[in-house]
């Protein structure tokens, strides 16, 4: 007789308020919870479920915007998979009971390797978009990029966040749009422009071109279809003001007003004759740190550091560009050997959770940025899934290190991992 069988034998002969105790001492019942976010976050687990959460509530266009890349997606994949490719050498019978997680990163202290990177267009996972994910980083004391191509601009995020902000610079033809932005920015109290140095023509994003997906969304049946299908995020979007690129309203021939394609946008708009030259002029109309962001080859990095700027971030903006671009955690090692300690290191792409975050600082880098984990929080839970996702990361962080024998950041070295 197995021993779950005695126990409900032993309980069956019991009188019954006696049985109902002794069953009472040994289950506890969860108490229902109410709230369906909530309710939701207690049982997600990691990004994956988030972003399996922000794929049902999302219309089928909006998450296939936040989630796809470029062509086969080869590099999407590739960025999360290099991750996986190297493994830890913990070492044991060592003090972890107090684990420092903070950082010196272009001469300010974080209390995290983890900064959120830019992302345009944010407004269409939750309508309160750079808003919510500008409080939620603030509360963390976390790096927040705020991208030329946001929903809300400027000066609207600053006047809800307190903690650190980067803007991120697209080199649009006309320089006197971007010298606007850049004293606005500088005005607001952000701390570091981030030049984004990808973009010289669009990648073909072939999700978008089966959908015929517009920015912002266009009305046409099937969007309707989806309307009904998503009713959450259809009630949100309609509650609230039109989305436009918020950074250009009424200084640029267009702020997104209308529905225009991302390809229309980039190619008629950004300069294509982006040089080192403009990293020169950029650095004469801004008195701060500037990070070139895009950055895929040691080549590179090395010409960064002969430009002056503070730092690099090594990205292949999220594989949405060229498919088959190098994997930035498998960038990271060979431009720290090249120019480590001379320029801040950023490694953006990939990353998952905390532990990602751990593998890339042993490799060199200075921090580790993402983007698409906190759109998929944003999609999936508002405001509160973002604030969901920074804890998960750091807990993640801190667990790792306790398990590696690592107490601090600083003690992060080569020796905690290899390559399988």
């Amino acid at each position: 007789m197995s021993s779950s069988h005695a126990v409900y034998i032993r309980y069956m002969a019991l009188p019954g308020k006696q049985a109902y105790d002794s069953f009472r001492s040994v289950v506890r019942f969860k108490e229902f919870e109410r709230d369906p976010i909530t309710r939701m976050l207690n049982t997600t687990a990691d990004v994956s479920d988030l972003r399996r959460q922000a794929k049902r509530r999302l219309p089928r266009g909006i998450f296939d915007y936040i989630d796809g890349a470029a062509e086969d997606e080869r590099t999407l994949a590739a960025n999360a998979d290099g991750f996986a490719k190297l493994e830890f050498r913990p070492r044991i019978l060592r003090d972890v009971s107090d684990i420092d997680t903070s950082i010196t990163l272009l001469g300010k202290t974080l209390p995290s390797p983890l900064l959120f990177a830019a992302t345009g267009f944010t407004r269409i996972a939750d309508s309160q978009g750079e808003l919510a994910v500008a409080r939620a980083a603030a509360r963390a004391g976390i790096p927040y990029g705020l991208s030329t191509l946001a929903t809300r601009s400027i000066e609207e995020v600053a006047a809800v966040s307190d903690g650190p902000k980067w803007f991120q610079v697209y080199t649009w033809k006309d320089r006197g749009l971007v010298t606007n932005m850049v004293e606005r920015a500088a005005a607001a109290g952000y701390e570091a422009l981030t030049l984004t140095v990808d973009t010289a023509v669009l990648g073909r994003r072939e999700r978008d071109v089966r959908r015929g997906y517009t920015l912002p969304p266009k009305i046409g049946l099937d969007t309707v279809i989806d309307g009904i299908r998503n009713p959450q995020w259809t009630v949100d979007f309609l509650r609230n003001e039109p989305i436009t690129f918020a950074n250009v309203v009424g200084v640029g021939d267009d702020d997104g007003s209308s529905a225009v394609s991302l390809a229309e946008l980039v190619n008629g708009q950004f300069t294509q004759s982006l040089s080192w030259d403009d990293v020169e002029w950029l650095g004469s109309i801004w008195d701060g740190p500037i990070i070139l962001k895009g950055v895929q080859t040691v080549a590179d990095a090395k010409q960064a550091v002969a430009s002056g700027v503070a730092g690099i971030a090594l990205s292949n903006h999220g594989g949405r560009q060229l498919d088959d671009a190098p994997a930035p955690i498998e960038l990271v090692e060979p431009v720290a050997q090249e120019v480590g300690g001379q320029i801040a290191i950023i490694c953006e792409g990939g990353a998952r959770r905390g532990s990602d975050v751990v593998k890339a600082l042993a490799l060199g880098a200075d921090a580790v940025s993402i983007g698409r984990p906190y759109l998929y929080a944003l999609g999936a839970a508002g405001e509160r899934g973002v604030d969901w996702l920074i804890d998960f990361f750091d807990i993640g962080m801190r667990r790792t290190m306790a398990l590696t024998g690592v107490r601090s950041v600083e003690e992060i070295d080569r020796e905690l991992v290899r390559w399988k």
